[in-house]
């Protein structure tokens, strides 16, 4: 995932409060404002004092948004279907592929962050710039952006995480692996549960550590992903 915390590392993006990116500082940053400023309080020196998300360190965003695991919940699938009928009534029905529930927490029998997935593959001639505006105006903060992607996320507070969080990825034709690495699982319950346990045991290792939570799961990730991508071809899936 291209995160809150990721993007604290570069010097061209900003975090969190609302997606604030040096290569696009226009009127778009400006209209979005109030949506970034986002600020937890601490009381110092009998005052409140307030701090922006986008001003706390790196190691102040892991220790307010840890890596925690949670007992697979019945709840998921229902809201991402309430999330996606939301999207669908707000983004442009021709320019969208497919929206597709991904991650841990679309398996349904693994441990996962409490954090719904969403995959939102457009067309080619999807207009990204105005997508964007629509998915800030229905609450979410754009995290990262790039010619061929774009991420947003919704449900990170100054207390920490809403009831409901979601990451939102946007993508172009024909860029969704997560769909493979998903439906592997799901067909594959020894795969579903290896993936499990080592989940589990990195959240003990990175609890406050999301790069290195994240890099280490990358070559599983890779595996059974390709085998999902094998198993979809012969199946002429996709």
């Amino acid at each position: 995932y291209t995160t809150l915390f990721r993007s604290r590392k570069r010097k061209r993006e900003r975090v969190a409060g609302g997606g604030i990116f040096a290569a696009n500082p226009g009127s778009l940053r400006l209209r979005r404002f109030s949506c970034f400023i986002l600020a937890f309080t601490a009381r110092k020196g009998g005052l409140f004092m307030t701090k922006a998300l986008s001003e706390m360190s790196l190691e102040e965003l892991w220790h307010l948004f840890p890596i925690e695991l949670v007992p697979p919940r019945q709840e998921w699938p229902q809201f991402y279907a309430e999330e996606s009928s939301f999207l669908k009534s707000q983004l442009p029905e021709n320019q969208l592929i497919r929206m597709e529930h991904i991650g841990s927490t679309a398996i349904g029998t693994i441990w996962a962050k409490p954090i719904v997935d969403i995959l939102v593959e457009t067309t080619e001639e999807a207009n990204w710039e105005d997508m964007q505006a629509r998915l800030l105006d229905a609450g979410y903060l754009c995290m990262s952006q790039s010619e061929l992607r774009m991420s947003f996320n919704k449900g990170y507070t100054p207390q920490g995480f809403a009831e409901r969080v979601f990451h939102l990825h946007l993508r172009r034709p024909g860029d969704h692996d997560e769909l493979f690495f998903r439906d592997y699982l799901i067909d594959h319950p020894k795969a579903a549960l290896a993936y499990q346990q080592l989940k589990l045991w990195l959240a003990k290792l990175y609890r406050f550590d999301r790069d290195g939570y994240t890099a280490a799961k990358t070559e599983m990730i890779r595996e059974y992903t390709q085998k999902g991508k094998a198993e979809k071809y012969r199946e002429n899936d996709f």
